[in-house]
C-alpha cells in the first residue's frame, strides 16, 4: 500500500476497527453481526476515491483468473465470473477486514474438481452445502475447530496443490489434448505426449509467463513515493504500478489480440477459450437432483457420490479465508472476528449457489492487490462486483479469442508462491517432529486430497496427545525426590507419573520419600485423582511420605473433596522438606479428621470473580 494510503486508512476513528462500543447508532449485538455499521457512518470521499482505485485493481485482476480458475475446477468458463461476484456484495456487509476479497481461487478450484465431476449441478449443489456447514459453524462459534488443523499440514497441503495445480496446467501449456485430470495418470500421459506439443501454444504460453514475472519483479522494485518526488516521476511510477498491478489483464488481453489477429489471417496456432454463455447467471436454486441419460440422480445419491467433499471443502475454505485475514489484519494493524468471518463465508457460498457460483473463499493474492492499491473499506468489493457483472454482460464474446495457454501461465505463475520450499529446512532446524504431518500430507495429497488432509491432521494430534499424555517432567535426586510436571496433569500421564515415582523412590533401597511440585497444574480429572489415591497409598505401605507442593486453588479443592488419605501440601518446596526431614519449626496442612469438612467447605466455598 503507497504510504499516502495507508496513513489515508489509518486516519480512521476506533468505530470503522469494529470496536464493539464506539458507535452510539446500533446496539452492539447488531452492529457484530453488520460491521458495516461501525464504518458506514464515518466515510468520507477520500476513502471512497481509494476504494474506487483498489476495486479496480481487483476486478481487473479476477476477471482473468476466474476464467482460469473455471477450467483448474473442470467447469465451462463463465463459471468462473459467475463465482467472482457474489462474495463481494456479501462482504460489504458482513467482512470485517477492509483488505480481504472472497471469489475463486486455485486450491478452491482444484478441490471442486476432485468432488464434481465435472458437472455443473454438483459444484452448485456443493457450494450450498458447504455455505450451509460454514453457517452452522460460524453461528455455533465452532471457528475453534480450525486450530487443530496444525500450520505443518496446511503448508504441505497448499505445496501439494501447487505443484498438482500448477503440472495440471502444462497440457494447456503446450497445446496438449486429452490428458486425464488424476496426478500421477496427468504426469505420465504428459510426458508421453510431449512429441504433441502446439508450437505456438507453448510459444506463446511461455512468453506470458516470462511477461508475467518481468512484470511482478518490475512492481516489487519500483521505489516507494516520496513527498518531494515531481509530478511527472510520480505519473509514471504510477503508471508503472498500475500496468504491474494489472498485469494479468494486460498480459490476457495481449494474448487475445494476437490470436484474434491470427484468426482474421485465417490460421489457428492456438487453442482458443472459445464461446461462453453470455449475460448474467440466472437466480434459481441450487439442483437438488440431476437428469443425466434418462436417469434421476437424487439429492442423496449426490451427497454420496460427494463424500468427504462435504468436510473438506468448507473446512479447507474456512482455513483460507480466515488465515488470509489474519495475516493482513496483523499487517495492517486491526483485529477481525473470526465467528463473523465464517458467516461471511458461509452465507457468501449460500447465495452464491443461486446464481451459479462454486464454492469460493478469500484470495491471498487479490487481498495482496487490495492492500496494496490502499484499499480503506470492504466497499472496495463492491466496486469489483460491478464491474465482474459488467464484463459478464458486455464483454463475454471478446474472451472467445483467449489462449488457453495464456490462462494457463496466469495459473501457473499465481500457484508458484504456494510451493513454500523454505518451511522444509525451517522445520528441521526448529521442531524435525512437524516434518511428519508436513510430509504426510504433502505426498498423500497427490492420491487424494482428504487423505492427506485426514493423514496430516491425525499425525499431528498423535504428536499433541502424546504430549499430553507423556509430560516432561523435572526431577531433583537427592535425599528427597522432587519431580515437577512441566505442563498440566490429566489422565493420560497419571500412570507415566506413577511409574516415574515408584522407580525412583520407592523401588530403590532404602525408600525414600518425594514431593510432587504442582506449579504447572491447572486442573486435574477423577482418573488423575484415583490415580494419586493409590501412589499415596503405595508410599504409607512402604513407610515414607509423598508431599504435594504449589496446589493452585482448583486443584487443592478437588483433592481436599477427595478426601485422600494421607494427602499432605505444603506452600513452598522448602516447607515440605523441613518436614520431610523432621525439622522442627515446620508443619504441613495435614488437616486432621473431624476439621476436614469444615476446611473443605471453605475451600469449596464459590469464590467471586476480581
Amino acid at each position: 500500500m503507497p504510504s499516502s494510503a495507508k496513513s489515508l486508512c489509518q486516519a480512521r476513528p476506533p468505530s470503522l476497527d469494529m470496536a464493539p462500543d464506539t458507535c452510539c447508532c446500533a446496539p452492539a449485538a447488531l452492529r457484530r453481526r453488520l460491521p458495516i455499521l461501525a464504518w458506514l457512518p464515518g466515510y468520507s470521499l477520500p476513502w471512497l476515491r481509494m476504494d474506487l482505485i483498489a476495486g479496480l485493481s481487483v476486478g481487473l485482476t479476477v476477471i482473468p483468473q476466474a476464467l482460469a480458475y473455471a477450467e483448474v475446477a473442470g467447469l465451462p468458463p463463465q463459471y468462473g465470473l459467475y463465482s467472482a461476484f457474489m462474495g463481494c456484495f456479501v462482504y460489504f456487509f458482513l467482512g470485517t477486514s477492509r483488505d480481504v476479497t472472497l471469489g475463486p481461487t486455485a486450491i478452491m478450484s482444484l478441490l471442486v474438481s476432485f468432488y464434481t465431476f465435472r458437472e455443473p449441478a454438483y459444484a452448485l449443489l456443493l457450494a450450498f452445502l458447504s455455505g450451509c456447514i460454514q453457517l452452522a459453524m460460524g453461528l455455533l462459534h465452532l471457528g475453534f475447530l480450525l486450530d487443530f488443523v496444525s500450520f505443518p499440514v496446511i503448508k504441505g497441503f497448499t505445496s501439494a496443490a501447487a505443484v498438482t495445480i500448477g503440472f495440471g496446467q502444462i497440457k494447456n501449456l503446450l497445446g496438449l489434448r486429452n490428458i486425464p485430470r488424476q496426478f500421477f495418470l496427468q504426469l505420465y500421459h504428459t510426458i508421453v505426449h510431449i512429441g504433441d506439443t502446439r508450437v505456438g501454444d507453448a510459444v506463446l504460453g511461455l512468453a506470458c509467463m516470462v511477461l508475467l514475472l518481468l512484470l511482478k519483479l518490475m512492481g516489487e522494485r519500483m521505489p516507494p513515493p516520496h513527498p518531494e518526488t515531481p509530478c511527472g516521476v510520480r505519473f509514471s511510477r504510477g503508471l508503472v504500478w498500475t500496468i504491474t498491478t494489472a498485469r494479468n489483464a494486460m498480459v490476457v488481453s495481449f494474448a487475445a489480440l494476437i490470436a484474434y489477429s491470427f484468426e482474421l489471417m485465417g490460421y489457428h496456432p492456438f487453442i482458443l477459450t472459445g464461446k461462453i454463455a453470455e449475460g448474467l447467471p440466472p437466480v434459481r436454486a441450487p439442483p437438488f437432483s440431476v437428469t443425466t441419460d434418462n436417469e434421476t440422480i437424487s439429492f442423496s445419491e449426490m451427497v454420496q457420490d460427494m463424500g468427504a467433499g462435504l468436510a473438506v471443502v468448507p473446512l479447507m475454505g474456512l482455513l483460507e479465508s480466515i488465515a488470509v485475514a489474519k495475516a493482513f489484519a496483523s499487517q495492517n494493524n486491526y483485529r477481525i472476528d473470526a465467528n463473523q468471518e465464517l458467516l461471511a463465508i458461509g452465507l457468501t457460498n449460500v447465495l452464491g449457489s443461486f446464481v451459479s457460483s462454486y464454492p469460493v473463499t478469500g484470495s491471498f493474492g487479490r487481498t495482496a492487490v487490495n492492500a496494496q492499491s490502499g484499499v480503506c473499506t470492504p466497499a472496495g468489493g463492491l466496486v469489483t462486483g460491478v464491474l465482474v457483472l459488467l464484463s459478464l454482460d458486455y464483454l463475454t464474446s471478446l474472451f472467445y479469442y483467449i489462449p488457453k495457454s495464456a490462462l494457463a501461465a496466469v495459473i501457473i505463475m499465481a500457484v508458484a508462491p504456494l510451493f513454500d520450499v523454505k518451511i522444509f529446512r525451517t522445520l528441521w532446524r526448529i521442531k524435525r517432529l512437524d516434518l511428519l504431518p508436513l510430509c504426510g500430507t504433502f505426498l498423500l495429497s497427490f492420491w487424494e486430497v482428504q487423505y492427506g488432509i485426514l493423514a496430516g491432521t491425525l499425525v499431528s494430534l498423535l504428536i499433541l496427545l502424546h504430549s499430553t499424555a507423556r509430560p516432561r517432567t523435572q526431577v531433583s535426586d537427592g535425599q528427597i525426590l522432587v519431580l515437577q510436571p512441566a505442563s498440566g496433569l490429566h489422565f493420560p500421564a497419571i500412570d507415566a507419573l506413577r511409574e516415574a515415582m515408584t522407580t525412583r523412590a520407592l523401588e530403590v533401597s532404602p525408600p525414600r520419600h518425594a514431593v510432587l511440585e504442582c506449579t504447572h497444574v491447572s486442573n486435574i480429572d477423577y482418573t488423575v485423582v484415583v490415580g494419586l489415591a493409590e501412589l499415596l497409598e503405595d508410599f504409607q505401605k512402604q513407610g515414607v511420605a509423598l508431599a504435594f507442593v504449589g496446589l493452585q486453588v482448583p486443584v487443592l479443592r478437588t483433592l481436599l473433596a477427595a478426601d485422600l488419605k494421607g494427602f499432605q501440601y505444603f506452600t513452598t518446596l522448602e516447607e515440605a522438606e523441613k518436614f520431610l526431614q523432621q525439622e522442627p519449626g515446620t508443619q504441613a496442612h495435614n488437616i486432621p479428621e473431624d476439621s476436614v469438612p469444615e476446611h473443605r467447605a471453605s475451600l469449596l466455598k464459590p469464590q467471586s470473580e476480581p
